[in-house]
């Protein structure tokens, strides 16, 4: 395994009370009593980067640990994007071919989930190469791939993740708890727990109907270039996936005591219908994990919805919205986000092309957290604006080299709209570090967007050829402002 380097080193488990264990690794030695709970932990000094190391173990049994290394721990969490193989992604096979590595490790969590927090999970750390990297999480095998070629010293890559899950279940209940706007979450669950029997007898005798329904939306949707519309779901019951906190219990508070760097996150697909809600939701789970380490600085980094082909209406559709609350969470220091609206398919939810979701998840890891100033960590955020004479002036920040607009035909992708809040294609033009959106027939705009749907018009991109990241002005309710 990889131990995080510049840290003290965790070491614990459980033995007979009063046991005394000792714990050795480099010229290090240290021993505690195993106290009445059975539980023991003991702090090593920080492991100078490189290694390999063998830790020693001695209680009633002895434990030894050989060929561990000091460098750079990173966790990967989310839904299946996260958890999305590296064998089925674009280039893995290649990838795959040439993964060896013996300063590259991987570890993956199994699914999991539980009603209580555990003290305790399983898991397998291996070395990179074809029979470990082939079904490892692709994002995160990219990701630590560039590190590992970047800084030149051991990394290691935790990832736990779970298609389909939505943020609170990666959260804390005590979390969802106090806060007014997360309770219904769990009021929710409790309900739906009570009525599942009856709900589930129901979907059953449904299910014949709600399965050609789904066919010929399929098909539908199909004619149309739209991705295929979600498969009928049996309704939440226990055990489900969707338990609220479930995951954090099982597949995140078991390693609160492992150090690492930081983390990785690609979530927000099952949160969409709640947007709104979101902005909240996300900066708590963040703080919630920071916490839990007790870092209160410890980088973040996560993806932003890519584009895909599936409603109709872009001013009420879930994740342009979810998009901005990403967008909005980039207020929370030390973090980042990766603009992916270039690169998913527009009829997939899991697109294959992976390497540069990883790779600019990779660049905020080496701008922010390991002092590459001069890589570009992102596209272009929107900044700030002002009113001049009919027209809105939009600045930006990451510039990386200037502003530049997509290809020859100039800016698309904008919309303004006055005080009536009817949106119109808005002309733009690039002005410094600004751009310039106007309308002819909208005097007196108040308002602009931009990139603003599921498989959105992009246009603009820094000179590092990273794209914008979609924005708004306006704080006007989405279909998403309902109850949470």
């Amino acid at each position: 395994m990889v131990v995080q380097r510049e840290r003290p080193v965790a070491v614990w488990g459980w033995d007979a009370p009063g046991t005394t264990v000792t714990v050795t690794a480099a010229d290090q030695s240290i021993s505690t009593e195993v106290e009445a709970d059975s539980a023991w932990q003991v702090s090593l000094s920080p492991l100078p980067t490189g290694g390999p190391y063998t830790i020693v173990v001695t209680g009633s049994s002895t434990i030894r640990l050989d060929n561990v290394l000091s460098g750079e721990v990173w966790l990967c969490s989310g839904q299946s994007n996260m958890e999305f193989r590296l064998d089925r992604s674009e280039g893995g096979p290649e990838a795959i071919e040439h993964s060896a590595d013996g300063l590259l490790r991987l570890c993956t969590i199994p699914r999991s989930l539980a009603e209580e927090p555990r003290k305790d999970g399983v898991a397998h750390w291996a070395q990179a190469g074809p029979r470990s990297s082939f079904r490892f999480s692709a994002v995160a095998y990219w990701f630590g791939r560039i590190l590992r070629d970047s800084l030149n010293i051991p990394v290691g890559l935790v990832h736990s993740s779970w298609g389909g899950t939505a943020a609170e279940s990666w959260i804390p209940r005590s979390v969802l708890e106090s806060h007014p706007l997360f309770r219904p979450i769990l009021d929710r669950w409790e309900d739906g727990m009570r009525t599942f029997p009856e709900q589930h007898a129901a979907f059953l005798r449904r299910k014949p109907e709600l399965d050609m329904q789904w066919q010929k939306d399929s098909a539908s949707n199909a004619a149309l270039h739209r991705a295929p519309p979600a498969r009928p779901q049996a309704p939440r019951g226990p055990g489900s996936r969707d338990t609220p906190t479930g995951q954090w219990n099982a597949m995140i508070h078991p390693w609160l005591r492992f150090g690492i760097r930081g983390v990785i996150w690609y979530q927000g697909e099952a949160n969409a219908s709640r947007a709104t809600q979101y902005r909240e939701l996300f900066p708590a789970l963040i703080g919630a994990w920071r916490a839990g380490w007790n870092n209160p600085t410890m980088p973040f980094y996560f993806v932003q919805l890519p584009n895909l082909r599936r409603g109709s209406d872009p001013l009420k559709e879930g994740w342009p919205a979810l998009r901005d609350a990403q967008r909005a969470t980039l207020s929370v220091p030390q973090t980042g986000m990766a603009v992916t609206i270039d690169v998913g398919d527009p009829l997939d939810l899991h697109p294959r092309n992976k390497r540069p979701v990883g790779e600019r998840l990779a660049r905020w890891a080496l701008s922010q957290t390991y002092g590459r100033d001069q890589i570009a960590a992102s596209g272009p955020l929107s900044a700030g604006y002002q009113f001049d004479r009919g027209r809105i002036v939009i600045g930006f920040t990451h510039l990386g080299g200037g502003l530049r607009p997509r290809n020859a035909d100039g800016l698309t992708g904008f919309l303004i709209a006055a005080e009536d809040r009817i949106f119109r294609p808005a002309r733009a033009r690039i002005e410094g570090d600004s751009v310039v959106i106007w309308h002819p027939g909208v005097p007196d705009p108040v308002a602009v967007r931009y990139a603003w749907a599921e498989d959105p018009d992009w246009s603009l991109m820094n000179a590092a050829q990273l794209p914008a990241s979609p924005f708004r002005t306006d704080a006007w309710h989405e279909v998403t402002f309902g109850p949470p």
